[in-house]
């Protein structure tokens, strides 16, 4: 299961669930045999990690999964592999990866379901529908905004949050689980999580809010950027499209060397967006968390940036696939010329191969920033948008 986010942020050992459900839909939409080998082998993890939870055989999955043998940065040795010698997943308990939330579980669902559509083998179905009736059971709500909620922590206690862009991942999982099965039963929870997405919008600024803490009141800030373009691509909705316009222009920012906490060489530039409206707005007088650097207001947010891409060239307004083209090539450049000399497990990375998560340090807003170290997550994004692979298509 792989992860390129390193030894710079000692998760060289971790593999997030997201993360590796992202590298199944990159590889799918590579059309290559070699893409569709790996997407097998990482489709085969998830179920392995599914179907030998150490505490629950309810259809879950964690946060996140350590790999191994290694050596933790605090000096304790993990003598343990991805597999425990008992047979169990190794859970990532190291960094609290724990718990399991229904937006990593819809993003493993959607690409069991892309598998098994792709192969046609049953065990990758049977995998997404076990995901999809474990949000059902654990996740839905009758509170007055509705939806689905934020899923469970570690000790399996229910999270009161109800996230925007957890039921637009639901949408997405739930139209495909529809359309594999033909149970009728995925088109209400479809609807269900839709309903609750449309509560969000904004119809006067033409965006979407993040979401609710407590099912009855809307989080008005901060404002996210993947809450404009997942619902995009999720709803195609007409109606909503304005989101990408709001993303586009209140989200764009431009790295250059001389910003303040910048880490853009000298000589480069970067255009793209940023990760929400709280990241515009950061104190860069302060470390993002601590031990780690302060931000920069400007820092490209390059996941983003790529599924801005997509969903522009997706709605294909006038304008929307030249301003998805600089953005793709805002990425590429990234790829050439940043993140070298990075290494995971201590072995050098390939040069300019992997997107870095942001062009600078970044603060998202929401308790994490992002850091100019090669991601997963920002690969993905950039393939499927290269590729005009939308994976929230029912």
């Amino acid at each position: 299961m792989p992860e390129l986010l390193g030894d710079e942020r000692h998760l060289a050992y971790v593999r997030f669930t997201y993360d590796n459900a992202l590298a199944i839909l990159a590889n799918l939409a590579s059309r290559t045999a070699d893409g569709r080998s790996r997407a097998v082998a990482l489709g085969d993890a998830l179920l392995y990690a599914q179907a030998h939870d150490p505490v629950h055989d309810d259809g879950r999955l964690r946060q996140a999964y350590n790999v191994g043998p290694y050596t933790f940065y605090d000096g304790s040795p993990q003598p343990d592999g991805f597999v425990r010698a008992d047979g169990t997943a190794n859970v990532g308990t190291q960094f609290g990866f724990t718990g399991t939330a229904v937006g990593d579980m819809a993003w493993a669902g959607i690409a069991l379901s892309t598998l098994a559509r792709r192969t046609g083998e049953r065990r990758f179905l049977t995998g997404a529908v076990r995901i999809g009736e474990w949000i059902e059971r654990v996740g839905r709500t009758d509170e007055p905004l509705g939806g689905y909620k934020f899923g469970v922590n570690g000790a399996d206690e229910k999270l009161p949050f109800t996230s925007t862009e957890h039921n637009t991942d639901l949408i997405g999982l739930f139209g495909q689980l529809a359309r594999l099965t033909g149970d009728r039963v995925w088109r209400e929870r479809r609807a269900r999580a839709a309903a609750f997405v449309k509560k969000m919008w904004e119809p006067s600024g033409g965006f979407f809010y993040t979401g609710t803490n407590d099912g009855v009141t809307i989080n008005r800030s901060p404002i996210p950027e993947d809450t404009q373009t997942w619902t995009h691509l999720a709803l195609s909705s007409p109606a909503h499209a304005r989101s990408l316009d709001w993303a586009t222009t209140e989200l764009a920012v431009l790295d250059t060397a001389d910003r303040r906490n910048s880490t853009v060489p000298a000589g480069q530039s970067y255009a793209g967006v940023t990760f929400s409206s709280a990241s515009l707005l950061a104190n860069e007088d302060a470390p993002i968390a601590a031990g780690q650097p302060k931000p920069d207001r400007n820092g490209v947010w390059f996941e983003g940036t790529a599924h801005l891409a997509l969903a522009l060239r997706h709605r294909h307004n006038p304008g929307d696939e030249a301003r998805a083209r600089r953005l793709i090539a805002s990425v590429e450049r990234a790829q050439d010329l940043l993140g070298a000399d990075q290494t995971i497990g201590g072995k050098a990375l390939p040069a300019h191969s992997g997107v870095v998560s942001a062009s600078s340090p970044l603060d998202t807003g929401f308790g994490f920033g992002y850091y100019p170290y090669r991601h997963t997550g920002a690969t993905a994004w950039y393939l499927l948008a290269a590729t005009r692979t939308n994976p929230l298509a029912a």
